[in-house]
């Protein structure tokens, strides 16, 4: 008699994990944050509604958990090894380097679908909007402050500017025009966001 392995439950349990963040992602890009339901997560990834609440409290938490992984996949795929922004010694170039990136994740669809829908439930739902805001960006925007102050220590920035109110001279106008959908996002734009960040629009 050949004795079977016994299941590898560690496994089991990841695969099911993949499965319910896929659903989730698909499901909010597919009909929207509010019609998005645990049940339907459970029915789209196969498992039983009873096997998201043992990992997740809400449905929120689902979708949050499974936007970050997501974030983290797409850091990885664009060489992202570290949870920094690169500090080549040419602030320009490094801020120009990240905000492309951003613009290629904010232009692909299995990216943006899920992202632009817990943007827009964040501004209506509070709750959801404080741990989008706590989980996801604020640890984004800490890195723009990490590297604004490495700049400040080389004498690139003036000492008396508030990095964490500096980076939203080229953050928030990008999220505003993705956001809204008030012109194209590209490099170009972000290249000349930096610009305009860094140099002021004043003659020289």
């Amino acid at each position: 008699m050949v004795n079977k392995p016994a299941p590898d439950a560690t496994r089991r349990s990841e695969k099911s994990r993949r499965a319910i963040y896929a659903a989730a992602l698909a499901l909010v890009a597919e009909v929207g944050y509010p019609k998005t339901t645990v049940e339907a997560i459970a029915a789209r990834a196969g498992v039983g509604k009873q096997t998201i609440y043992r990992w997740w409290s809400a449905k929120a938490d689902v979708l949050l958990e499974a936007f970050l992984d997501l974030a983290e996949q797409a850091a990885r795929a664009a060489g992202q090894e570290t949870d920094a922004i690169p500090d080549t010694g040419d602030l320009a170039a490094d801020l120009k380097a990240v905000l492309r990136a951003t613009v290629d994740e904010l232009t692909d669809p299995g990216f943006e679908a899920p992202s632009r829908a817990l943007a827009a439930e964040g501004v209506v739902n509070e709750q959801v909007g404080r741990v989008f805001v706590a989980k996801l960006l604020e640890p984004q925007l800490q890195l723009y402050v990490d590297r604004l102050r490495s700049a400040q220590h080389a004498g690139a920035v003036r000492a008396d500017v508030d990095p964490r109110i500096a980076l939203e001279l080229f953050v928030s106008p990008l999220a505003q025009r993705w956001l809204q959908r008030t012109g194209p996002i590209s490099y170009d734009y972000t290249d000349t966001l930096v610009e305009y960040a860094l140099h002021g629009i004043a003659p020289r």
